[in-house]
């Protein structure tokens, strides 16, 4: 199977979570800078708390502190979710910390590995990053939060699929159990498990 065929679907994802207060939309693109970035845009648009942006390939992906974050297609999970939560901007650690958890706990449900939390935002498995959130935050006009939280997972990547510079750091799933995973999967997991616990 190519790395193309394994595309993630928007309105299979839309059916899994029918209901859901996360992923009441659901885009998928092939390509864009960043899912971040998309989300904003939605905002602008007045786009529901919910919403999540999922990208083939991110060709400038972001990680905390404006690191490049590497968006392999079709062998990651790159996406971001708008959420409005009933918090100010300073206190906005709270949500990466429970994000962190929420992307860990469905890591370990998933594929029976156990994620280590590196903090503020960072999972590893077998001592290789496979996982990153960032979280951008600002205040609407009506003075509420509402924050864009980007997630990258990496999932069927093998060592070769990463830049030179990132081989003896980065991981995937993949490599750590294995297995080929379901991104798919993987990602309506998550998802369910935000929309429950948030």
């Amino acid at each position: 199977m190519s790395k193309a065929s394994d595309r993630l679907v928007a309105t299979e994802l839309r059916t899994a979570l029918e209901g859901s207060r996360i992923g009441n939309e659901i885009v998928v693109v092939d390509e864009t800078e960043s899912t971040n970035d998309l989300v904003w845009k939605e905002v602008e648009r007045g786009a529901r708390e919910g919403l999540v942006v999922f990208a083939e390939r991110q060709t400038r992906g972001r990680g905390q502190y404006g690191r490049r974050w590497e968006s392999a297609p079709y062998l990651g999970l790159w996406f971001s979710v708008l959420l409005r939560p009933a918090i100010t901007l300073r206190e906005s650690p709270q949500l990466i910390a429970r994000l962190v958890e929420i992307v860990a706990a469905t890591i370990a449900e998933e594929t029976g590995s156990v994620p280590t939390i590196k903090p503020p935002n960072d999972i590893y498995l077998s001592g290789r990053k496979v996982a990153g959130i960032l979280v951008e935050g600002r205040t609407a006009s009506d003075g509420s939060y509402v924050a864009a939280a980007g997630i990258g997972i990496n999932v069927n990547q093998t060592t070769g699929d990463f830049p030179e510079e990132l081989r003896t750091t980065a991981g995937s799933l993949a490599m750590a159990t294995g297995r080929k995973i379901d991104r798919s999967k993987l990602a309506i997991a998550f998802l369910q498990k935000l929309a429950a616990s948030y």
